[in-house]
């Protein structure tokens, strides 16, 4: 009988970095954790390493996605680098063309551009971006606009002139119908990874084009791999214990220590918090971990995972992402 844990994923891993902000270091020490990051999934072996678009968040460092991307594909070589993702609301597609054109000029082959729609988190950041409060009409405009820009068909010529990055779609039940009929690839998490038919309704209403003929899912969600469970579990406390801080605070705050976490007031309201995020969280030993996935892959047909995980510890999480890539057997 062959062995159980030599079993690997049949999809591509890759990883979503949010440049989670930790108390005792400065929010620039963030963004060069997330290029350190982004060297070693190269080195393990991971598909894809985006970056994510974030503004006036205590806990989350990166603002300019496409900057950040410019900083981790210059410190590495072949891995795939993009946006997890540029939120359309905030910017004019143009700009938005002009930065990834740049990217794709500088690194060829390697730019992804992942497009979202959400708001910034807070009336007075909303303000302050001059967000367009978009509905899904809109948004779909935007992602025409876009990519009208990015292939030369525009009115105005974008530069400087280079072949276009793949777009992708961060979707939630409206975003995969846009998605759908741009003949797009998607980006999915949360309460839609619960839900069977947005998929499905997807894939269906697809119209193929020559740069994506199939449909194509990324499953992005939190996986922590460790040595046991409770080593797992305490990994994923920190992330959870802010998600409950910032329910009961309204501000989304940087990672502490399990240790300081572990000796705080836990009310019962942020006791259940946690334990509503960790049951979220895909956790465990890589022998708990897989069966998850693939029971997660099953069942929504996804063609990648992105692991979107982070933790206190640094170390530990370098040893949870090379878990992680170890999965699909890419790990050395």
């Amino acid at each position: 009988m062959p062995d159980a844990s030599a079993v690997v994923l049949v999809v591509l891993l890759s990883l979503l970095d949010r440049s989670r902000t930790r108390t005792g270091f400065d929010d620039a020490s963030a963004l060069r954790h997330t290029v350190e990051r982004a060297v070693h999934a190269e080195q393990i072996g991971l598909h894809r390493f985006w970056v994510a678009e974030h503004h006036g968040v205590p806990g989350i460092a990166s603002g300019a996605p496409a900057v950040l991307a410019a900083a981790v594909a210059a410190r590495t070589s072949h891995i795939r680098v993009g946006s997890g993702g540029v939120m359309l609301p905030n910017h004019q597609p143009l700009i938005v063309a002009e930065q990834f054109l740049m990217l794709e000029s500088l690194f060829p082959g390697r730019i992804d551009l992942g497009v979202g729609r959400s708001l910034g988190f807070t009336e007075p950041v909303r303000a302050a971006l001059r967000s367009k409060h978009t509905d899904s009409d809109a948004f779909e405009a935007e992602i025409a606009e876009l990519r009208s820009y990015l292939d030369g068909s525009a009115p105005v010529t974008a530069r400087p002139a280079a072949g276009s990055p793949p777009v992708f779609v961060l979707a939630t039940g409206a975003g995969l119908e846009v998605a759908a009929r741009a003949g797009l690839p998607v980006v999915v998490g949360g309460p839609v990874l619960q839900l069977g038919d947005p998929l499905a309704l997807y894939r269906k209403h697809f119209r193929p084009s020559s740069a994506n003929p199939e449909p194509y899912v990324i499953v992005s969600l939190d996986v922590t791999i460790a040595a046991d469970t409770a080593d797992a579990r305490r990994l994923a406390v920190p992330e959870a214990w802010a998600m409950a801080r910032s329910r009961r605070e309204g501000e989304f705050p940087p990672l502490e220590p399990p240790s300081h976490i572990e000796t705080a007031q836990w009310t019962p309201q942020t006791r259940n918090r946690i334990e509503v995020s960790l049951e979220s969280t895909i956790l465990g030993t890589a022998e708990q971990v897989r069966p998850r996935l693939e029971e997660l892959i099953e069942r929504t047909g996804a063609d990648e995972i992105m692991a979107s995980t982070s933790t206190y510890d640094r170390a530990e999480l370098f040893d949870a992402d090379a878990a992680f890539a170890q999965l699909a057997g890419v790990a050395g």
